[in-house]
């Protein structure tokens, strides 16, 4: 697969990276309308995990001041959306018509019904959607475990996800532009929740609120079997607060827990992955590598298989990435 970017910022540069590892998918093209990027010069980008930017050699790929100049590429099989939400509608629908595949950052759109509207634009599966969290080693194994059985089926879950203000995203509650903390930052478990348990008949949540945007949040997810499923988090108001995500999800034959907490020291605290099987053994398997960019390599890697087998990753699913934003919208 040969990819170009749209989107040179944060996850741009993490997408940059995972292509660089990649031995399926070949990053050969990215526009910006920053000439600095465009010579290479990506140092200005800071994020709060992996690497910051740094000085790359562009000589190797064709390089567009914008999405229309490289949608004209005919190298291009993918084009890979690392835009802010609020522009990629526009993006996808430009892209579909110049006949390319399309791999988008999430949150999809803003909306449900924007998002279930570009989820079917072209052919079924050209709209691609990259939800990382089930590519990282802690949550993939819920996923597959699911899907292979091997602890019987999920029965429970509760997850959890918070941040201190984000005040480096100076529009980050507004509904045009982020959508704030559900469909943000939420939006992660929601598409885990409904990749694991199905779409919920109904919520219900309570929440404290950003004028009118839910800002820290408790929500029942229900179901018609009655499996209680939950999820909480958003925005603390505490610098210190950092970032905390995690989860405790009971199978039929085992639980399985882990979180992760940063605090603005420097700290972290964890609670490494950890099953606790029916029989009352304790098992800690190794996951990964430690390496921050490895969830997005599986990522990339995922979308070539999609495209050369014709058959879309459930994880890379745009219809799927519709439905969590669905679920977001619910509990507002």
């Amino acid at each position: 697969m040969r990819a170009g970017i749209v989107g040179v910022g944060f996850m741009g540069w993490i997408h940059y990276l995972a292509y660089q590892q990649s031995d399926q998918a070949d990053l050969v093209a990215f526009c910006s309308r920053n000439s600095a990027k465009r010579a290479g010069d990506w140092t200005s980008i800071k994020g709060n995990f992996g690497p910051p930017g740094e000085q790359i050699d562009v000589s190797a790929m064709n390089v567009y001041e914008s999405l229309d100049a490289m949608l004209g590429d005919d190298s291009i099989d993918l084009i890979d959306i690392c835009l802010p939400p609020s522009m990629h509608a526009e993006a996808i629908e430009k892209s579909i018509a110049a006949g390319k595949k399309v791999l988008c950052e999430k949150p999809l759109a803003l909306t449900a019904d924007d998002a279930r509207r570009l989820a079917n634009l072209g052919n079924p599966g050209d709209v691609m959607v990259a939800h990382v969290l089930p590519f990282m080693p802690e949550f993939g194994l819920l996923v597959d475990a699911a899907a292979d059985g091997r602890f019987g089926k999920p029965i429970a879950g509760r997850f959890k996800r918070t941040i201190s203000p984000p005040d480096w995203i100076p529009d980050f509650y507004d509904p045009t532009s982020v959508g704030g903390p559900l469909i943000d930052l939420h939006v992660h478990d929601a598409h885990l929740i409904r990749v694991l348990f199905g779409m919920p008949e109904s919520v219900q949540t309570s929440c404290l609120r950003n004028g009118a945007v839910p800002k820290f949040y408790e929500t029942l997810f229900k179901y018609s079997d009655g499996r209680p499923v939950s999820a909480g988090g958003g925005v603390i108001d505490s610098p210190a607060r950092g970032f905390t995500h995690g989860f405790e999800v009971s199978f039929e034959r085992a639980t399985i827990q882990y979180e992760f907490a940063a605090y603005a020291d420097g700290t972290t605290a964890t609670i490494p992955l950890v099953i606790l099987h029916q029989d009352g053994t304790v098992q800690r398997p190794e996951l990964g590598d430690g390496n921050p960019i490895s969830s997005f390599i599986k990522e990339v890697n995922a979308a070539a298989e999609s495209i050369r087998s014709g058959t879309v990753s459930p994880l890379l699913d745009g219809n799927l990435a519709a439905d969590a934003i669905q679920i977001c919208q619910w509990q507002v």
